[in-house]
């Protein structure tokens, strides 16, 4: 099956944990907003009538008379397919449940440097975006990195679920990928905490098709537009 990806076509974003799992596992598929008026496809497509189920925002991938949005829902669906999901329904459940806290992690972060609202520019809102991500490397980055680290621990493996490899992996190596840019003097304070979550992310990045993507054009980099965004004022140095 050759898969859709919608995604916006400048920055990494949510789109970039089902990327990983694409091309981890070296999956055919497409990035329709990449190509010419890629953007105003992806728009029509989600404001066509014909789609019954229609996705709230992107991402969202197509496969075959499928569409299914929200990164978490999507790499539900890719994980059995791509052979990076457990194969027993607990496993399975319990690798969506991380993803999900890691969604709520993404989601954090967003909400430092917008904390107020996204229709604001982050110019707009500064001061309270310095509160908010104040209160994130101090408080939330590092029990959110505590938390994963107990998961390694308690696998008693060299990943998160199971033995094997799976998206969440891939997931987690993305979180930490974003927050060294994003926040970097935050992130070294962590990161003697964090040796399982470090080792992992190190891990991943050497697996072959991985490496080559992340060498890749493909690999967008990191900027201001995205969801990991390196302002050096709301990188706490304390």
């Amino acid at each position: 099956m050759r898969y859709e990806l919608y995604y916006w076509p400048g920055i990494q974003g949510r789109g970039e944990f089902v990327r990983l799992a694409l091309e981890d596992a070296g999956a055919d598929y497409v990035e329709v907003a990449r190509r010419p008026r890629g953007t105003a496809a992806m728009s029509r497509f989600m404001e066509s009538r014909s789609i019954k189920r229609p996705p709230f925002a992107p991402p969202f991938l197509k496969a075959g008379k499928l569409v299914i949005a929200q990164t978490a829902n999507i790499l539900f669906f890719l994980g059995p397919r791509l052979r990076l999901a457990p194969k027993s329904d607990a496993g399975r459940l319990w690798a969506h449940q991380l993803q999900l806290t890691i969604a709520d992690w993404v989601a954090e972060v967003h909400d430092t440097h917008h904390p107020i609202a996204g229709s604001l520019y982050y110019e707009d809102q500064k001061p309270e975006a310095k509160r908010r991500a104040e209160d994130f490397t101090t408080e939330r980055l590092p029990k959110f990195l505590n938390y994963f680290e107990q998961i390694l621990d308690r696998n008693g493996s060299r990943v998160l679920v199971g033995n094997a490899v799976s998206y969440v992996d891939l997931s987690l190596f993305q979180m930490i990928e974003g927050l060294r840019y994003a926040f970097p003097h935050a992130m070294t304070k962590q990161e003697r905490k964090s040796r399982r979550v470090l080792a992992l992310h190190d891990r991943i990045a050497a697996r072959p098709r991985l490496a080559a993507y992340l060498a890749s054009e493909r690999r967008l980099p990191f900027n201001l537009d995205g969801i990991f965004r390196h302002y050096p004022e709301l990188d706490n140095r304390s």
